[in-house]
């Protein structure tokens, strides 16, 4: 085909897309999907192939302007552009997802990385998010903080366990601009009370918050345990210490006995056993490296005006 020709039946195609659109169907986003697959297929075969299609632009500025002018402002460069990299990107792939609207193919072929963009795939698909709701988690940069393991895992639908969410570092809301230099532990919690919602997201999904300052009696002492939280996910209890120093080995030692009081006095019988997560200024890796339980884990934290990096 030529040009012309591949103009035309590119312009059918959205002409069709338009229409159906107006028809109330479940299946109308699979409708436009398929068309902007086909679309960017023949846009790659009227620029010769993928490898020619990445260095010039010129026939995509023409049939924007030409469709522009024929149907609207809607298929605009960067539209088309979209397009030939949603074809790119599943050329190979056996199946369209139809979860995933074209508004979400959008925010995700604005990645380099193809992990990045399996990553954000798998997660739509496993949790039903919205289009807001997965702006904010790039917007927060989700991908690059969690463990290169736990992408994977997600990636591919393997099984996972509740610290394949929790982010590194862990972003808390910093509102009255505490210097982070001489924040003090009580600083630090009260930051994290006022803003529960967005600390439970650092640490994943199914998070629930109990108590701060959860007072345990053990021998003749009260101790008292920083954030006491439960995840109806994994079923299990979670103990949250914070520090505001580096990581040291006796922090471990302390987290070990809140959790194994958990387990004695509070933790019922189909429960799981808790789970201990240690947020501190800097993360000691040989610490936990070396520890015997494999059911505490270490975060960074830094404080940030907007929740976000």
């Amino acid at each position: 085909m030529n040009k012309i020709n591949y103009y035309n039946e590119i312009k059918s195609k959205l002409i069709d897309n338009e229409v159906y659109k107006r028809v109330k169907n479940y299946s109308k986003n699979r409708n436009e999907i398929s068309t902007y697959y086909e679309v960017g297929r023949l846009l790659i075969e009227a620029q010769c192939g993928e490898n020619r299609a990445k260095y010039g632009d010129g026939l995509i500025k023409e049939y924007s302007e030409r469709l522009t002018k024929d149907l609207g402002k809607k298929y605009s460069m960067t539209s088309l552009k979209y397009m030939r990299m949603f074809y790119i990107l599943y050329e190979k792939s056996p199946t369209l997802s139809d979860q995933l609207t074209w508004s979400h193919y959008k925010e995700i072929l604005k990645f380099n990385d193809i992990n990045e963009i399996n990553y954000y795939i798998s997660i739509i698909e496993s949790y039903n998010l919205s289009v807001r709701e997965l702006r904010e988690r790039i917007k927060n940069k989700e991908y690059q903080r969690l463990d290169d393991n736990a992408k994977l895992k997600l990636i591919n639908k393997e099984e996972v366990n509740v610290s394949d969410f929790i982010k590194n570092p862990i972003v808390i809301k910093n509102k009255y601009n505490y210097d982070i230099e001489n924040i003090s532990e009580k600083m630090l919690q009260r930051l994290i009370l006022e803003d529960i919602p967005s600390f439970l997201k650092e640490l994943g999904d199914g998070f629930s918050f109990i108590e701060n300052e959860y007072k345990i009696k053990i021998g003749d002492t009260y101790n008292y345990i920083d954030l006491l939280l439960f995840n109806y996910i994994y079923n299990c209890f979670i103990v949250i210490e914070l520090k505001v120093c580096e990581l040291k080995k006796e922090h471990i030692g302390q987290i070990e006995v809140y959790m194994n009081y958990i387990d004695k006095h509070i933790k019922s019988i189909n429960q799981d056993k808790t789970i201990g997560i240690i947020i501190s200024r800097r993360d000691n890796h040989y610490y936990i490296e070396y520890s015997s339980d494999n059911r505490i884990y270490t975060r960074d934290y830094v404080l940030s005006k907007n929740n976000n990096l």
